[in-house]
C-alpha cells in the first residue's frame, strides 16, 4: 500500500513539476513590490530628515510611487498574456531571466536613485 501511495505521489508530483511562468513572475513583482516599498519608506525617511522644510523629499515620494506601478503592470501583462502552453514552455526561460533582472534592478535601484538625484536638486537649489 506505502508503495502505491508513493508511485501515486511521484506520479503527482512530476506532473505538477512543469514551471509556470506566468506565475513566477507574478510572485517575483509581489515580492519586488514589497522590497521596493520598504526601500522607499526607509530611504524617504532618511532624506525627511534634512533640515529645513523642503517639499522635494514628497515629491520624490510622488514620483517614486507613481512610477513603479506602470512598470510592473507592463511586466505583468507581458507574463500573463501568455497561455497555459506559453507558460510551460522551457524556451522562455531566457526572456524570463531578463525580464526578472530587470524588474529587481527597479524595484531596487529606484528608490536610491530618485532619492539621490533628490538630495542633489536640494543641495544645488537650496
Amino acid at each position: 500500500m506505502d508503495s502505491l501511495r508513493r508511485t501515486v505521489t511521484f506520479g503527482q508530483s512530476a506532473a505538477q513539476h512543469s514551471v509556470d511562468w506566468r506565475r513566477k513572475m507574478s510572485d517575483h513583482i509581489a515580492y519586488a513590490l514589497l522590497t521596493y516599498t520598504a526601500l522607499q519608506i526607509f530611504v524617504t525617511i532618511g532624506a525627511l530628515k534634512t533640515k529645513g522644510t523642503s517639499l522635494l523629499p514628497y515629491l520624490a515620494l510622488i514620483i517614486l510611487v507613481g512610477a513603479i506601478i506602470p512598470a510592473c503592470r507592463k511586466f505583468e501583462r507581458r507574463w500573463t498574456s501568455l497561455s497555459a502552453e506559453q507558460a510551460a514552455d522551457p524556451s522562455i526561460e531566457q526572456r524570463f531571466r531578463k525580464d526578472r533582472l530587470a524588474l529587481w534592478l527597479l524595484a531596487i535601484g529606484l528608490p536610491f536613485a530618485l532619492t539621490a538625484l533628490f538630495k542633489g536638486l536640494a543641495v544645488a537649489f537650496g
